[in-house]
């Protein structure tokens, strides 16, 4: 079974009944009697803020440890005090990061690094050059540093045993990655304070991963860029994974991209995604209206807070124009259905008349759905489910930004949030082309 079904959500339907799908176990947080780790609070301090765990969490593992972080001093910025507990959730304190800081939402980040390493069927983008094996390699932003492990796993398994992963985030919520076996440290800091504390060439690799939350577009992400090439060895590997924060849906039947690579072709096959060519690729305004109004919703938290809801459409523009510093700027983008296509089950009857009966008979017997009338195999299917998981779980963990743009009170938002988990969950109204776009850019530094 793929490791990804091994996650579960519970939302609830407009009734404030929860929904549990087949592959959905319950985890239910109360939050008015637990902190933001799950721990039990008394009802008098649950508006006080979140106190700091004394260790670190693997959310990897689920272990704690005390071992794993060099952090840098505390300079004022809250480092020894770094949360605040709000609107029930754990949040980064006086930083304007937009989502919170707790354990659902660094399960939900675990779970779309898992979705968009699986999509792509590595950890890297790049491929290493064995006359120059990779020694160090830094991930930017690392959070709970699980990207590190599953890349120091790829690396393992193509004979690149011997190379250190450091860690640099603002908070330390990175395990003791050491004890999986891995060269690793992990280094506090806060990203808008440059230069970042390493030495000029001192990586071999440096993935910035998911900043388009974390750093807006423009001056600030332009920073980032250039000390991410500082600290890059000449000829070492620059990497950038994004997710578009809007659902587009895809029309029916998209052309390969032109001069694709077949390994990324049959990735694409075998998983049921799609490769994207921006000049290629047909995409249409998303047809299921709750996700419509999220995207409306989230075009506007994002654009007042100066981030991008769409960074994917902007990097390559921004590694391009670096023209002294980087070359051989590639890329992979991916468009991940969030369920089964209207269409795909169509052009599979027209090939199978008797799949088409069975199709037509399951059709008949109101919320009929079987795995035989499917046209995904079971991994296939649950990486799609998956993915709806995740654009689920980032609209839940937006919540407070939501509800402030829209102008919906806590009432009509719950009212709301029953009737779209119904929708997508119960009745698959994804099933329009509505897909998760991810992708992932490499480049050498001169």
């Amino acid at each position: 079974m793929a490791e990804w079904m091994m996650y579960r959500y519970t939302g609830g339907n407009a009734n404030g009944t929860p929904l549990r799908p087949k592959t959905a176990e319950a985890k239910q947080w109360d939050l008015t009697t637990t902190d933001a780790l799950g721990r039990t609070i008394s009802a008098s301090s649950s508006n006080s803020p979140a106190p700091v765990p004394s260790n670190a969490m693997d959310a990897t593992r689920g272990s704690i440890s005390s071992t794993s972080t060099q952090s840098t001093k505390d300079d004022g910025t809250g480092f020894s005090n770094p949360f605040a507990l709000r609107h029930g959730r754990r949040y980064l304190r006086d930083l304007p990061y937009p989502l919170p800081c707790d354990l659902p939402e660094l399960q939900r980040q675990n779970l779309h690094t898992l979705l968009a390493t699986s999509v792509f069927g590595r950890a890297l983008g790049s491929t290493p050059s064995p006359q120059r094996p990779p020694k160090k390699v830094l991930e930017i932003a690392c959070g709970t540093g699980y990207w590190s492990s599953l890349c120091h796993d790829y690396l393992s398994g193509l004979g690149y045993e011997d190379v250190a992963f450091t860690g640099l985030d603002i908070v330390p919520l990175a395990g003791d990655l050491r004890k999986q076996g891995i060269d690793w440290r992990f280094v506090q800091h806060d990203l808008r304070k440059v230069p970042l504390p390493f030495d000029d060439a001192e990586f071999d690799i440096v993935v910035m991963k998911d900043l388009s939350m974390v750093v807006p577009f423009g001056s600030p992400s332009q920073r980032i860029l250039d000390e991410a090439t500082r600290i890059l060895k000449s000829g070492g590997t620059l990497e950038i994974w994004e997710t578009d924060h809007i659902i587009r849906s895809i029309l029916p039947h998209p052309p390969p991209p032109p001069g694709k690579n077949p390994h990324e072709y049959a990735c694409a096959v075998s998983t049921g995604t799609f490769l994207i060519s921006p000049s290629i690729t047909p995409f249409t305004e998303v047809h299921n209206q709750f996700l419509r109004d999220s995207n409306s919703w989230i075009q506007d938290a994002l654009d007042r807070r100066k981030l991008s809801p769409t960074p994917c459409a902007r990097i390559s523009q921004m590694l391009l124009q670096e023209t002294e510093a980087l070359r051989d700027v590639e890329n992979r983008r991916v468009a991940i259905p969030l369920g089964e296509l209207r269409w795909e089950r169509e052009a599979a009857a027209e090939k199978n008349p008797a799949k088409r009966r069975g199709s037509e008979a399951a059709r008949g017997k109101k919320g009929s759905h079987t795995l035989d009338s499917s046209t995904l195999t079971e991994e296939q299917a649950a990486l799609r489910y998956t993915a709806l998981l995740v654009v689920i779980q980032m609209i839940e963990s937006l919540e407070p930004l939501l509800k402030e743009v829209s102008g919906k009170n806590q009432e009509e938002w719950q009212r709301w949030w029953g009737w779209m988990m119904s929708n997508l969950l119960e009745q698959k109204g994804a099933s329009s082309g509505e897909c998760l776009e991810v992708g992932v850019w490499w480049c050498r530094k001169v």
